[in-house]
């Protein structure tokens, strides 16, 4: 006798191209080229293609940004000229 439990955790959650696609939050074209790009694993079945959902899922957080990697995306911007002069109140008679 099959213990139930255990055959829930083992069964495969299948997806559609269209709703793996919307898992990922992009469009199925873009989906296409990931699987053709071998990003993602997907099965042909007839003529329809399946992604596996723990694949999609894999994915996700094989694109997770670590802290600390993207400060080039927003440098520091170094203060103008003209305002580090106007900050020094226009006295410059040493008095």
């Amino acid at each position: 006798m099959v213990d139930e439990t255990s055959l829930e955790q083992t069964q495969i959650e299948w997806l559609g191209t269209t709703a793996a696609a919307k898992r990922l939050g992009i469009t199925t074209r873009t989906l296409y080229r990931f699987i053709d790009e071998g990003y993602i694993a997907a099965y042909r079945m007839g003529r329809v293609i399946r992604v596996k959902g723990e694949d999609v899922d894999a994915y996700i957080e094989s694109c997770r940004i670590e802290p600390g990697t993207i400060s080039h995306l927003y440098p520091e911007v170094a203060p103008r000229a003209a305002d580090s002069e106007s900050g020094s109140g226009g006295d410059d008679s040493g008095d």
